[in-house]
């Protein structure tokens, strides 16, 4: 114990010091902090200065921040709403996805790579991050105004995909097997009966007797969001999921604006080591072989997905100017492009550079659509005062 507490606490040092460092010069330079925070995962990494090595830690760490993240996220949906919004944009997220899914497919075909890669590039190109296009919208955005709501939706159904495509990576160690995968497709709506009966009959009277007391909703909270995620995951679900359907069961209660307010500050927290684990996992001597390929398709999908959005949005009545934030908000690929690939190496004969191919090109566009977005539209870390919302 007395020889383990002191690497773990240096390490939150460095890159917490690291992190206000960056922050403060992404900031001078009109910048996305979130750019700063995972340059400094690359420079103090295991490739890079090698200060910061214990990555599974901090990477497991960091995905509290997304479980908070996406809890936080269904907190503001109700189900009616939720219902309304998905059902507004179908038509779209699944064209998209398609258009999106061939080019990467495609690039990789034209590079060398053989079908089975391709077709990993081609999926992992498909999706936008949640991450990303939650964070760098401005609370009144996110909440009250449509181009939240379009994006919000967008998302949350390129999310759903995104989990299908892991439940089959999931069924090919066993030769997919058939039952496997429908007791999987079974349990989503499981979790939902489950998580709504343990909340009108076990959580919400225990709110209504002591929402006085706010420590007490704090832990009560806590115990929700991490309780309801540890038994999507034991039923065969991911963490996230599980969240966001306990986010999004509390939504209809008056305390979920508290709870909202109250966990921002531990998402961010948790986020900060999102971030730099992102760019402490880049091996830059390995990635170095694929540093082409890589920033081709990362550049393909910032150019297209713009543009896609604008004519696919287009098509269903929304205006151009909500069409083209759009686009460039939901520009980049997503750390949903980050799991399945890592999936499928492990069910998968999956070679190694396709990896970091993806992966850089991930970081790529993460970097290129939050640096257009913070000197374009209203976000919370804007590069001018005229366009900073929170």
């Amino acid at each position: 114990m007395e020889t383990g507490s002191p690497s773990i606490i240096h390490s939150l040092y460095l890159i917490f010091a690291g992190a206000a460092l960056a922050a403060t010069l992404a900031l001078y330079m009109r910048q996305a902090l979130i750019i700063g925070y995972i340059m400094l995962g690359i420079a103090l990494g295991p490739w890079g200065a090698g200060w910061v090595d214990d990555t599974r830690l901090i990477s497991n760490l960091a995905e509290v921040g997304i479980i908070f993240l996406l809890f936080l996220l269904g907190l503001h949906l109700t189900p009616q709403k939720l219902y309304q919004l998905l059902k507004q944009t179908l038509l779209v997220t699944l064209m998209t996805s398609v258009i999106f899914g061939l080019s990467g497919w495609s690039l990789a075909l034209a590079f060398g790579f053989g079908q089975a890669e391709s077709l990993l590039v081609g999926t992992a190109a498909m999706f936008s991050s949640t991450i990303m296009g939650i964070k760098l919208l401005p609370t009144t955005v996110l909440h009250h105004r449509h181009t939240g709501e379009v994006i919000i939706s967008v998302l949350l159904l390129q999310d759903l995909i995104a989990i299908v495509v892991l439940l089959a990576l999931q069924g090919a160690d066993t030769g997919f097997e058939w039952s496997a995968f429908t007791w999987l497709l079974l349990a989503f709506p499981l979790l939902i009966g489950v998580t709504f009966l343990a909340e009108r009959y076990m959580l919400l009277p225990l709110f209504r007797r002591f929402d006085r007391i706010q420590e007490y909703v704090f832990l009560l909270t806590l115990a929700w969001c991490l309780g309801i995620a540890q038994l999507a995951h034991t039923i065969g679900l991911s963490y996230e999921i599980g969240a966001f359907i306990a986010g999004i069961i509390v939504a209809t209660s008056p305390i979920s604006l508290f709870i909202a307010e109250s966990l921002k500050p531990l998402r961010d927290f948790f986020l900060v080591m999102f971030f730099f684990a992102l760019g402490a996992s880049l091996n830059l001597d390995v990635a170095a072989g694929v540093f082409v390929p890589a920033v081709m398709l990362g550049l393909l999908l910032l150019l297209i997905k713009p543009v896609v959005y604008r004519f696919a949005l287009g098509r269903v009545s929304e205006s151009r100017k909500l069409a083209w934030e759009t686009g460039f908000r939901l520009g980049q690929m997503s750390e949903f492009s980050l799991l399945i690939t890592f999936l499928a190496v492990q069910h998968m004969a999956i070679g190694e550079p396709v990896v970091y191919m993806i992966q850089m090109a991930t970081l790529i566009t993460f970097i290129g659509s939050s640096a257009i977005v913070v000197l374009r539209y209203p976000t919370p870390v804007a590069a001018s005062e005229r366009l900073r919302r929170d």
